[in-house]
This record gives structure tokens, C-alpha cells and sequence, in this order.
């Protein structure tokens, strides 16, 4: 009886699913459609901040915990550093530039984060936002555990959260009649 030889590392490795390339995607950013031509790989921060210069997504942890970079695609919050561009082929993104563009007026979550001090140096200021805007767009009041579950996918380094708790709730509370 012969001994049975290893299969080649490679062998037991399954092929990439596809290598890297480029793809045309076409999606709406803060109401624009746009086609563009992305490699397989760009992420969706990459892609919103160096295509089109809408820096206010933040890059901070790169591993989806700060939540700095969140925007909000098909109206739910996103981390753009754990997204590739390609997976956004048909989806609508809305980011901070384009909840008041140019010299439209602050929207209601965003004058609560001004009235009441919901930021300190702005880093996290983008995400809080966007996450807080998907509360006040749903259709239902969101209890107070699914604030702090929302919330928890952000980090301030600056504040100890107090403000940003009053400003989400305002938001809401303007929001939902309360």
C-alpha cells in the first residue's frame, strides 16, 4: 500500500471568485445619478471621498467600529470601509454634504446636533448624523434600546455622549410630535 501524497496547497484553494477588475456601476449619490468605472476592490469611503470629494465621510478605524465613515445607502446606515463601490451598483447614497446642500437649510437632526452641542472637534459628528436622520425617517417612534443599539456602532473620543444623546433625542422628539 502506497502512501497517499498531499494535494498541493494550491490545489485544496479554491480560485478567487473573480480577480480584480473594473466595473461599470451606476447608483445616485445625494440625488445625482452617477456611472462610473470602479475596480473590483475600491471601497466605498475610497470611492465617495476620492471621486467625488465628499470628504465629510470620514475615515477613522478602517475595521467598521468608529463609525465615522457611515452614509446612508438605500436609507439604512453603512460603514463605507467595509463596502466595496461595486456593491453599490443600483443603490441611492445619501452622505452628509447632501442632507443640506449648499445653502439649503440644516435639517432638523442636524440643528439638534448644533442647538445642543452634539459634537465637540466633528470627527464622528457625520456618522451620529446619518445614523440619527435613518431614526427620524422611520415610520415608527424607535424605542430607547434601539437608540442605544443604533448608537453604539459610534465612538467620540472628545465628548462623554451627553449632548449627542440630547441631540438625537430632540431630533426625535421633533420628529415623532413629542
Amino acid at each position: 500500500m502506497t502512501p497517499s501524497v498531499p494535494t498541493p496547497l494550491a490545489a485544496r484553494t479554491p480560485p478567487l471568485a473573480e480577480p480584480s477588475a473594473w466595473h461599470e456601476i451606476s447608483l445616485t449619490v445625494n440625488s445625482r445619478p452617477v456611472t462610473a468605472q470602479v475596480e473590483s476592490r475600491l471601497l466605498l469611503s475610497d470611492f465617495l471621498r476620492d471621486r467625488f470629494g465628499l470628504t465629510g465621510t470620514h475615515v477613522g478605524c478602517e475595521h467598521g467600529v468608529c463609525g465615522a465613515c457611515t452614509v446612508l445607502v438605500d436609507d439604512e446606515p453603512v460603514r463605507t470601509c467595509l463596502i466595496l463601490a461595486v456593491q453599490c451598483r443600483g443603490t441611492e447614497i445619501r452622505t452628509v454634504e447632501g442632507l443640506a446642500p449648499g445653502d439649503a437649510p440644516l435639517t432638523s437632526v442636524q440643528h439638534a446636533f448644533h442647538e445642543c452641542h452634539g459634537m465637540q472637534c466633528g470627527f464622528c459628528t457625520p456618522g451620529f448624523v446619518l445614523t440619527t436622520t435613518a431614526l427620524t425617517e422611520q415610520s415608527d417612534r424607535p424605542d430607547g434600546e434601539q437608540v442605544a443599539d443604533a448608537l453604539s456602532g459610534h465612538l467620540c473620543r472628545c465628548t462623554g455622549y451627553r449632548n449627542i444623546r440630547r441631540a438625537v433625542c430632540q431630533a426625535l422628539g421633533e420628529r415623532f410630535g413629542e
